[in-house]
């Protein structure tokens, strides 16, 4: 299956949207991320959603992320075992549905981690993001929506793409609202 159909229209689709320039999109407003996450799922993403708010370290992490994702037993808990397993999300093996439309991470409040982890926290991004790219290739969507309660987050960029706020925020901003 093709990434998306070109002959659909697809400038206004919030999906083609997200994954126009980033894999990974910052949400400050919750209601405009509940928005969004309704959308794909009435449009067939399977979505996995994760508090990060609790993370202090780097472990809680590994932890909720291989629960979310039905990561194998054998995960090492680490960022290269991580940078594995999310290679495996990408072709389908486990934690995402190939029948799917695509697949959504959810990670809330992950200003905090950023905070308490910052080294991690945007390796975790990157890794995402990367291990997203090679999903496109093959026709998966790929996304992480990542939340932020501090509307001032930023991330140097990740998957060699920078880290942008969603169009709607951003409009907003822009227009002083």
């Amino acid at each position: 299956m093709a990434a998306f159909d070109p002959s659909d229209e697809l400038s206004a689709e919030l999906d083609f949207r997200l994954l126009r320039n980033t894999c990974v999109t910052l949400f400050w407003d919750p209601a405009i991320l509940a928005t969004t996450i309704a959308w794909l799922g009435e449009h067939g993403y399977r979505t996995v959603e994760i508090d990060a708010a609790r993370w202090t370290r780097e472990a809680d992490l590994h932890r909720d992320i291989a629960a979310a994702l039905d990561f194998p037993d054998h995960y090492g808990k680490n960022l290269d075992a991580l940078n594995d397993c999310l290679r495996d999300v990408a072709a389908g093996d486990y934690g995402a549905d190939l029948g799917a439309t695509g697949f959504v991470l959810v990670l809330r409040h992950y200003d905090k981690f950023a905070a308490a982890q910052a080294r991690a926290a945007h390796a975790l991004l990157d890794i995402f993001a990367d291990q997203a790219r090679g999903a496109l290739l093959i026709g998966h969507r790929m996304m992480c929506l990542v939340q932020s309660d501090d509307p001032r987050l930023t991330f140097p960029a990740v998957g060699a793409t920078p880290v942008l706020w969603n169009d709607a925020e951003w409009l907003n901003s822009q227009r002083g609202l």
